[in-house]
């Protein structure tokens, strides 16, 4: 159910899943008090980074989970378990379209690397032969008689 891809390589570079928030930032950010923010990290609904003396540290991106997790429950009436499978989903959804995004991209290339072979086969071709070319089908009839042999 975790959305963040692999760290950047760069220590200091600032993303959207940099872990930098506190919870009590992060509460204030989201609206939400620290003990709510708590519960959805047990319910497994927002599930921040741990720093090494396991205090929770929050990113922009957990932030805005926090704020879409605060909209299904109060304005649309959802429960946390709901919440939790629309999120689930919604994770399984992004992971399939990127996977889908990998393969056309593979499917590209394959069919960029045909082409070339292809071309490359058209050009090694010898010149000196002469293309076949179909001749046009007429619609006479010829009539053939074997000749009787004449004693």
């Amino acid at each position: 159910m975790d959305r963040r891809p692999p760290r950047s390589r760069n220590p200091y570079e600032l993303t959207d899943e940099t872990p930098v928030y506190v919870i009590s930032v992060a509460a204030q950010l989201s609206g939400l008090h620290p003990q709510t923010l708590r519960q959805y990290d047990r319910l497994g609904l927002v599930s921040p980074d741990r720093t090494a003396g396991r205090g929770r540290r929050y990113s922009a991106r957990d932030i805005e989970l926090l704020r879409q997790v605060q909209a299904l429950s109060q304005d649309e009436g959802i429960n946390l378990a709901g919440i939790k499978r629309i999120i689930e989903l919604e994770n399984q959804v992004a992971a399939l379209q990127s996977r889908v995004a990998e393969l056309s991209a593979a499917l590209e290339g394959a069919a960029a690397t045909l082409q070339q072979r292809e071309a490359a086969v058209h050009a090694s071709y010898r010149r000196d032969l002469v293309p076949y070319q179909d001749v046009q089908q007429t619609s006479a009839l010829v009539v053939w008689r074997p000749k009787k042999p004449t004693d």
